[in-house]
């Protein structure tokens, strides 16, 4: 992954960034692709399906009302300086009003993919994937 990630980032010049200069909204809109990325990946991976199917799959973990619960399931294992970019994105004034969610729920989900961006940037994808892999699986043994 680390290979990737480098070829990529050197193949289009991608400069390396400090990702606590950048505002929690910037680290939520790439932290909402880097999420729905996996997701995407885990869906495709668990068999081939009409793409209307994948999607159905998809939107179900990555609407706000699942980001939210995903949170909520590995909220208990975040060190403080993750819960503190989370609280950076959760309280980041976005201008946007949901249409399908819950404005708490929608608050917490783009904390939630703060953090992820966060993540992403600092190149720490081992922790990405150990956060995604924890609040998922809580939803399947349910």
């Amino acid at each position: 992954m680390e290979d990737f990630i480098h070829y990529f980032r050197k193949s289009l010049d991608i400069k390396e960034v400090n990702p606590r200069q950048y505002s929690p909204l910037v680290l939520a809109y790439i932290g909402d692709s880097v999420f729905d990325l996996i997701i995407k990946s885990k869906v495709v991976g668990d068999g081939n399906a009409p793409v209307n199917k994948l999607h159905r799959r998809t939107s179900s973990y990555v609407k706000a009302s699942a980001q939210a619960n995903t949170f909520r399931k590995i909220q208990n294992i975040l060190t403080e300086e993750e819960m503190s970019i989370f609280k950076r994105g959760r309280n980041a004034k976005s201008g946007t009003v949901p249409k399908n969610a819950d404005l708490i729920e929608y608050k917490v989900a783009t904390g939630f993919e703060a953090l992820i961006g966060f993540l992403f940037l600092e190149n720490r994808f081992e922790r990405i994937i150990e956060l995604v892999v924890e609040g998922v699986e809580h939803d399947r043994a349910n």
